[in-house]
């Protein structure tokens, strides 16, 4: 019966969502992280596998559509300038995390927290506000760049609370070098190849599509490069958002691609991803005034050290009012953030209180920036239509 019960409020507040994010003017993805929330604590939303499986499904695409915004033919800094800036900014970025890390003496989970990044919720803002927006655009490249070292972070620090930073560890970080070596010369294998014979790419995705190639083709691409991260025991994170990479870069001639599977993502199991993610956590622990005070200092640092090294880097760039919400989009980590808490919860290497803290934190977070951003960027544009 508890089967029934899920699948029927899951299709409830996935069909919901938009309606009630319309009337209350707040974003479709805090919408639905709180009505997950909300079906978690009446008991509507138990724990089911299969709602797990789905969900787990719905991040891997979600990571897959953030690869999708990345053509590595046109991934460039225009000027050189900019790219100094962003060395500096990811430099401050890591220097600021690593001076709280030795001053306080913290946890190797706060280390890696603290300047983590992750696309997923930057994939929402392009959905919210369009491409155009100069702040969205510098914070999508820059979340390419820190959503991988994101993932070197999370695997050097997985192997190292499993192995041990032993030998056993060594090895499962030569292998993430070796396959990302292996995948930049595939890179350029496919890129001679489809110079070579540039009618394969019509072979594979056809102008014409009447049976969905293109579609059936990148869920493939997806799942076996999925596949391939579990046998090397790698985040397979990083195997979506490659696939998504793929696509994006080798068959830029099927312009409808992005938007048939943004569509799908979005409408079905995006959404679904995001309502797990409210319903892991019981809303008691906002209650709780130790949980709440150590998740307040988690997100705030994080959006303070963003803020620091964004306007010492970005503001001659992007003047003030963008550089502030860019700052505010690079902060909301919400994926990887429960993704490194779970990982150190269960090495032992946080309690479990800091555990609820971080949960608290990555979902506190992402609703008060989603609506934060929202209140801001509406106010400095009709403030720009006055003038």
């Amino acid at each position: 019966m508890s089967d029934i019960v899920v699948i029927i409020t899951l299709s409830l507040l996935v069909l919901l969502s938009p309606f009630l994010s319309r009337v209350t003017k707040i974003p479709v993805v805090v919408v639905e992280i709180l009505l997950g929330s909300l079906a978690g604590y009446f008991g509507f939303l138990v724990e089911n596998e299969l709602f797990k499986i789905i969900a787990k499904v719905g991040f891997l695409y979600l990571m897959f559509l953030a690869g999708m915004e990345v053509n590595l033919k046109e991934f460039k800094f225009a000027k050189s300038s900019l790219l100094r800036r962003t060395l500096i900014y990811f430099a401050l970025l890591y220097a600021c995390s690593l001076s709280l890390f030795l001053y306080l003496h913290l946890s190797a989970v706060y280390l890696v927290a603290f300047p983590i990044f992750s696309l997923g919720m930057l994939v929402a803002l392009v959905k919210e506000y369009g491409k155009n927006e100069p702040w969205l655009t510098l914070a999508l490249n820059i979340g390419i760049i820190g959503e991988l070292m994101s993932i070197f972070a999370l695997t050097i620090l997985s192997g190292g609370l499993e192995y041990g930073y032993n030998q056993e560890f060594a090895f499962t970080l030569g292998g993430l070098f070796l396959f990302l070596i292996g995948f930049v010369v595939f890179f350029k294998g496919v890129r001679i190849l489809f110079w070579w014979y540039p009618g394969l790419k019509t072979l594979i995705m056809p102008h014409e599509d009447g049976k969905d190639q293109d579609i059936r083709f990148s869920m493939a691409l997806m799942f076996i490069m999925v596949a391939v991260m579990l046998y090397l025991k790698i985040d397979v994170v990083l195997g979506a958002f490659l696939a998504g990479m793929f696509i994006a870069t080798y068959f830029k001639h099927k312009t409808d691609l992005p938007e048939k599977l943004s569509s799908f993502g979005f409408g079905f199991l995006v959404p679904i991803f995001f309502i797990h993610v409210g319903s892991t956590l019981s809303l008691d622990a906002f209650t709780d005034l130790k949980i709440l005070q150590l998740a307040l200092f988690i997100s705030a640092t994080m959006i303070l050290i963003r803020f620091i090294s964004s306007m010492v880097a970005y503001s001659g760039y992007l003047g003030f009012k963008n550089t502030i919400l860019f700052s505010l989009s690079d902060s909301m980590p919400l994926t990887f953030l429960v993704a490194i808490a779970t990982l150190g919860y269960q090495a032992n290497a946080i309690t479990h209180d800091e555990y609820y803290a971080f949960i608290v934190a990555s979902m506190g977070s992402a609703v008060v920036l989603m609506i934060l951003i929202k209140i801001i960027y509406l106010f400095l544009n009709r403030r720009q239509e006055k003038e």
